[in-house]
């Protein structure tokens, strides 16, 4: 046997190893990771929609609060600058 037979057979016997290695790779993403990243994608969108509706309630709760009682809203907002005014010195 030849030096460029044998070369050929080894190359031919890496190749089909990288072929296996690829349909396996591509198994484990197609069974484990697309649906993990899925699940965790379903997650941070719930949990979104959750942040966002509590903050929206939050608002709302305000809002309803400065239109019963504005001049305590006013008082609030002025003391809280003069606060921070103080602060920022």
């Amino acid at each position: 046997m030849n030096y460029t037979t044998e070369a050929r057979e080894t190359l031919s016997d890496a190749q089909s190893q990288i072929d296996r290695l690829r349909e396996q790779v591509e198994s484990l993403m197609k069974d484990r990771v697309t649906p993990a990243v899925a699940q965790f994608a379903g997650k941070a969108e719930a949990a979104y929609g959750t942040a966002r509706d509590t903050v929206k309630q939050q608002a709302d709760v305000m809002s309803g609060r400065v239109r019963q009682q504005p001049l305590v809203a006013i008082a609030v907002a002025a003391a809280v600058g003069w606060v921070i005014g103080r602060v920022m010195r």
